[in-house]
């Protein structure tokens, strides 16, 4: 390619680059102005003054109104954590079954996951509210949780990733006495490293990001976590009037996990989602 094209190509990549990372830093900016200088210079990316207060708020250092963002924070990383933790755990003995355990309706079972993988989420609302009521845990974390802690998604790819790893590896446990646990947890699971590190990251990022479900199976606002309560913010339910940087600051917060997650471990992610896909 000569080098004016090349610089030409580079030049609209920086562009689109510009484009797309600029609301992000207006962002930044913006939850760090005063409620007056962001309804006045919505779009300076420099503070002037440099105003700390939303942040103050956002981790309970300084009162206003009554926004609970510590308590929406702290019920993200709480649910995000343990559907993390059990959603990597089931979805791995699930996906080791269909890969592994010979029994009748197998292929059935595996059909059903694809399936469930096609309908929206959005079908699912009213059937959820309708057993959480039944069950009697409506407004509680449980119900926040539980339906949440297996993911067709999720033992797809773990099926796939198991299926990738030959069963020879596994004859010399069998050899020296290990059932079908102790072969999953010791010699299997350990090999499933990128698809683990991948549904971890997929897991996080879902229940983090998560809105509907908790919309429908919550209502006490001190259940809220930050998607939630940061919609209800936006909305003006809570009686917080414009107050961009607040809004802002929240917003900015909830990306900020997920990032982080994400870019720690990208490149297993990478591996793990390439060996997840569907083997030709």
């Amino acid at each position: 390619m000569p080098t004016w094209k090349l610089l030409v190509f580079y030049a609209l990549l920086v562009l689109f680059a510009v484009v797309f990372i600029y609301p992000f830093f207006i962002q930044i900016a913006t939850s760090f102005k005063s409620n007056p200088a962001a309804t006045q210079d919505p779009l300076s990316l420099i503070p002037n003054p440099l105003d700390l207060d939303a942040w103050k708020r956002i981790f309970g250092l300084e009162g206003g109104a009554a926004v609970p963002i510590p308590t929406w924070t702290k019920n993200s990383f709480l649910v995000a954590t343990i559907v993390t933790a059990l959603r990597v755990f089931l979805d791995s003995l699930a996906g080791y079954a269909l890969s592994r355990l010979k029994f009748r309706g197998r292929g059935f079972m595996f059909a059903t996951v694809l399936a469930v993988m096609s309908v929206p989420g959005v079908a699912l609302l009213i059937p959820k509210f309708l057993i959480v009521n039944y069950l009697g845990i409506y407004d509680t974390y449980t119900a926040m949780i539980l339906p949440l802690i297996v993911d067709a998604a999720g033992v797809f790819i773990m099926k796939q990733f198991f299926d990738s790893i030959p069963v020879s590896i596994e004859e010399a446990a069998r050899i020296d006495g290990a059932g079908v646990f102790r072969t999953f947890w010791s010699v299997v699971l350990p090999m499933a490293k990128p698809a683990l590190i991948t549904l971890t990251i997929l897991s996080f990022q879902g229940s983090w990001n998560e809105f509907a479900h908790f919309l429908v199976v919550t209502q006490d606002v001190e259940k809220r976590t930050l998607v939630t309560g940061l919609a209800s913010l936006a909305s003006g339910e809570l009686s917080a009037g414009t107050q961009y940087p607040l809004k802002l600051g929240a917003a900015l917060l909830t990306t900020i996990p997920v990032a982080i997650l994400f870019f720690l471990f990208q490149r297993h992610f990478t591996s793990g989602a390439n060996e997840g896909g569907v083997k030709g």
